[in-house]
């Protein structure tokens, strides 16, 4: 079963290394960076506001915990912003990512 994470970012370049680091260590079979996007947020009682690189990676269900510990090591913030789930319904070309779980792409 497919999995998603959604992981708001600094920048693109951040993105995708953390991305590419995932993909090579076999976690996530993709990484779709987005545009910049301004976000708004409290923190320590504080509004803040940024811009951010948003990122939605693709895994499978069995490998979302272990993608989502890795990518909070990796992460440059020192609390990031990572959801993750299990997805109910999807096409049949998301089939691929069961192969990730499966050891299939090793």
């Amino acid at each position: 079963m497919t999995a998603l994470i959604y992981c708001p970012f600094p920048n693109e370049d951040s993105a995708k290394e953390i991305g590419r680091a995932l993909i090579e260590e076999g976690l996530i079979g993709c990484i779709n960076v987005g545009p910049s996007i301004h976000s708004l947020f409290v923190r320590n009682s504080k509004i803040g506001e940024s811009e951010e690189t948003p990122a939605l990676l693709k895994t499978d269900k069995s490998l979302l915990q272990r993608a989502i510990s890795r990518l909070e090591i990796l992460h440059p913030y020192d609390t990031p912003a990572i959801l993750g789930w299990p997805c109910v319904a999807g096409s049949a070309t998301t089939d691929w990512l069961g192969q990730l779980g499966s050891g299939a792409n090793e």
